[in-house]
């Protein structure tokens, strides 16, 4: 039995994240169904990072075990035959049999999209975070640096995370201004539920004057949510390297 991994882009608009769930459509249940079209089995595809609903991925890792004789390098043909337009195989091959999607993953790089002008993008409105008020790009950043190292992140998780530990490493965190989109880009060795957005909506209230640039650490070290930004939205969110 060949261990399969597979290097996936998708526009999750119209998912629900990429776990199964009983009553909603995602991106792992949309391939599972793929894949048992063309192989005709049923697998247990392990994604690398859960991504939630309506976050994108332009480099998500999955791995799945197969007996099939179609080679593995043509399973991508094969499976975007059948994939809606908005998943899209990108890559498969085989890999170890020890190699697991999420558990062998060193680190995870997310990137934010925003749009920071006075009037929205129709052609974006599912693809960046639309602020019309000016963001001050330099407390962003000088509040970004406070981030990165180790550190226990629980003011910056939503609640219903199942983690146990709250200690992640931030080893980048990265603030770009190109005309009128922001990118904030983030890599870690592993990130707490909604920890990027809840992150993403600090820097912005720090933009925005509504959190001072300076208290960053005094946000890591009270370990209380409520003392962090808001959750941005998902539709400016991509997950866009697993790394091994």
């Amino acid at each position: 039995m060949k261990n399969v991994m597979i290097v996936i882009e998708y526009d999750g608009t119209n998912y629900h994240g990429w776990q199964y769930q009983k009553n909603a459509v995602t991106v792992q249940e949309v391939l599972e169904k793929a894949i048992k079209k063309v192989t005709g089995e049923e697998v247990n595809l392990i994604g690398a990072s859960r991504t939630d609903t309506g976050v994108h991925a332009l480099y998500q890792v999955a791995n799945f075990r197969t007996t099939t004789k179609i080679p593995v390098k043509n399973l991508p043909y094969a499976l975007n035959s059948v994939l809606p337009d908005d998943v899209v195989v990108v890559q498969a091959k085989e890999v170890d049999d020890s190699f697991h999607a999420r558990y062998s993953a060193k680190k995870k790089r997310y990137r934010y999209l925003i749009l920071n002008r006075k009037f929205p993008m129709p052609t974006m409105r599912n693809y960046c975070w639309h602020i019309d008020y000016p963001l001050n790009i330099e407390k962003m950043k000088k509040a970004a640096s406070y981030l990165v190292g180790t550190h226990d992140f629980s003011a910056f998780k939503a609640s219903g995370s199942s983690k146990t530990s709250t200690i992640r490493t931030v080893h980048d965190l990265t603030i770009e201004k190109n005309e009128d989109f922001i990118s904030i880009e983030i890599e870690a060795d592993g990130f707490l539920y909604n920890m990027v957005r809840i992150i993403v909506g600090t820097l912005v209230y720090v933009g925005l004057g509504k959190i001072k640039e300076n208290t960053l650490y005094d946000i890591l070290n009270s370990k209380d949510r409520t003392k962090a930004g808001i959750t941005a939205p998902s539709e400016g969110l991509y997950l866009i390297k697993i790394i091994y």
